[in-house]
């Protein structure tokens, strides 16, 4: 990140471009906090935790391999997983997403979404959940769901049908945004009634945002650009551009903290520049 700015004071290491600056830590500081500061059984500082799992998820190296400068990497992960379960990387996302939409003043909720899947290379660890994406052609693959609204849906093996996730998907979308959502894009893979139909249970309409017939070369398609550019953003985040988890909800957890690491930095820079 450019222009970080740290405190470390009571570390010896140098910082890493993944470190979390002061007044990024300002407003992460209070979501992780889930047990004071004082507490015996807190060992290692939570800010430097913080930095590792972020370093962690940017560089995508294996927990094992944490450099040493950092808490013990067992510590890092096993607070990591901690974190997860509480949905504290969950709840910064949402609360980003609704600051963010009032410095551009716009409303807290949007009532449109953009629905789409996208598929990742398996490794050994995760090879019990891989599927063949036929679509793709690609094997051992495993696909996670994101949502534009910052809201995560599930993980599913690759040869599972997009349209087979909707419901699921338009379920989590509705819990992100207080049931707002009432139109959602998607492309060619949830076409039917099947998907339609999964969708309008939670008061969503699907439109399916199609190619051109004639398509010749790169279309920017209308709408659809956006979540790709959100993959886009997320494929930079090495730990997630391959499934080196064994655990689903860990995959679905480290997306957030991808998430929230791209969406705390515009915020923090916003509200420090505005008057």
């Amino acid at each position: 990140m450019a222009g970080v700015k740290l405190c470390l004071e009571d570390t010896d290491r140098k910082p890493y471009p993944s470190d979390v600056s002061d007044d990024e830590w300002a407003f992460v500081a209070p979501y992780l906090s889930l047990m004071v500061e004082a507490a015996p059984q807190r060992r290692h500082d939570m800010r430097e935790v913080y930095n590792a799992v972020r370093w962690i998820v940017g560089t995508g190296a294996q927990w094992r391999m944490l450099p040493t400068n950092f808490p013990p990497w067992a510590a890092v992960y096993q607070q990591t997983q901690r974190w997860i379960a509480a949905g504290c990387f969950e709840a910064m996302t949402h609360d980003l997403r609704v600051l963010i939409r009032w410095t551009e003043g716009r409303a807290d909720n949007p009532s449109a979404v953009f629905l789409d899947g996208r598929t990742v290379q398996s490794t050994p660890e995760s090879g019990g959940h891989a599927g063949c994406d036929g679509y793709k052609r690609r094997k051992g693959a495993y696909r996670g769901r994101y949502v534009g609204t910052s809201a995560c849906g599930p993980c599913s093996p690759a040869n599972e049908q997009e349209c087979a996730q909707v419901g699921v998907l338009a379920e989590a979308v509705q819990a992100a945004t207080g049931e707002h959502i009432e139109l959602a894009f998607v492309d060619d893979g949830y076409t039917g009634r099947t998907a339609a139909d999964a969708a309008a249970v939670h008061g969503i309409a699907l439109e399916v945002v199609k190619l051109s017939e004639a398509k010749h070369g790169f279309v920017l398609l209308p709408r659809r650009w956006v979540v790709e550019r959100s993959f886009a953003w997320l494929a930079r985040f090495r730990r997630i551009a391959r499934d080196d988890e064994r655990l689903p909800e860990t995959v679905r957890g480290l997306h957030f903290i991808a998430i929230a690491g791209l969406m705390v930095h515009p915020y923090v820079t916003i509200v420090l520049n505005s008057p």
